[in-house]
């Protein structure tokens, strides 16, 4: 038998509802999701939210960064595409809100750590010292230097970085501040493969849509996929069984 491997909705069920919303985590959860991937920015006024933008405008309509705007008036933008964001309901959660739904529902999360954390690193510090996360939870970042914060503070979460064009691969031997790789599907190469076996971490590769033979025999270093079409591998995965 393969084992299986967790899958994490990126943005939550992104492929058919809007991202990084209650609505998206929820269907993913229905669709066979065994993780939940959102990001998280910081407001002016230390608050996390789960939105994926450093400007607001693409969902919002408002040409601000998030890191001008307090919560309370971030929590009053309808969220949505524009011809139907007037009518929309969904407003940018909060990552405490997400994480209270999480642990309800025993969803492990991916918790993506965005830009506006470095330059005002207290708000991720002071919830890394309290925060309760689902079994199967972990923090990734296209920064390592967020997840050294991490590391430090809890060296008990995994981390995971996120492999840029730029990243030289080598440097994964040396590194100390992350457990594990998450690349896009386009690195799914024997040489890149190779190098995490050398370095004995794990990775998890994103923009999958179920379409990739890949899934039905993977790499035995493959810890995950991350996909806007959750329902999609899930059937894959079925099948392996």
């Amino acid at each position: 038998m393969t084992k299986r491997i967790p899958i994490f909705a990126h943005r939550g069920a992104s492929g058919y509802t809007l991202e990084n919303t209650f609505k998206a985590f929820e269907k993913a959860r229905k669709l066979g999701a065994d993780g939940i991937e959102l990001d998280v920015q910081c407001t002016k006024d230390n608050v996390l939210v789960v939105y994926h933008d450093f400007n607001l405008f693409r969902l919002t309509g408002v040409k601000k960064n998030i890191i001008d705007c307090t919560y309370d008036e971030i929590s009053n933008f309808p969220l949505g595409k524009p011809l139907l964001r007037r009518l929309s309901k969904e407003r940018i959660p909060t990552l405490k809100q997400v994480i209270e739904w999480a642990n309800k529902c025993k969803m492990p999360l991916n918790i993506e750590l965005k830009e506006s954390l470095l330059t005002n690193q207290k708000p991720l510090k002071d919830m890394l010292q309290r925060v309760v996360l689902p079994e199967g939870s972990h923090f990734s970042s296209f920064h390592n230097e967020l997840l050294r914060i991490v590391k430090m503070q809890r060296p008990e979460f995994e981390t995971a970085f996120i492999v840029t064009k730029a990243f030289n691969w080598n440097d994964l031997i040396t590194s100390t501040y992350f457990d594990a790789v998450h690349a896009n599907k386009k690195y799914y190469k024997a040489k890149y493969l190779e190098v995490c076996e050398k370095a004995n971490k794990g990775i998890r590769f994103y923009a999958i849509n179920g379409a990739e033979s890949f899934l039905y025999d993977p790499h035995p270093l493959v810890i995950g996929w991350i996909t806007d079409f959750p329902d999609r591998v899930a059937k894959i995965e079925k099948i392996k069984k």
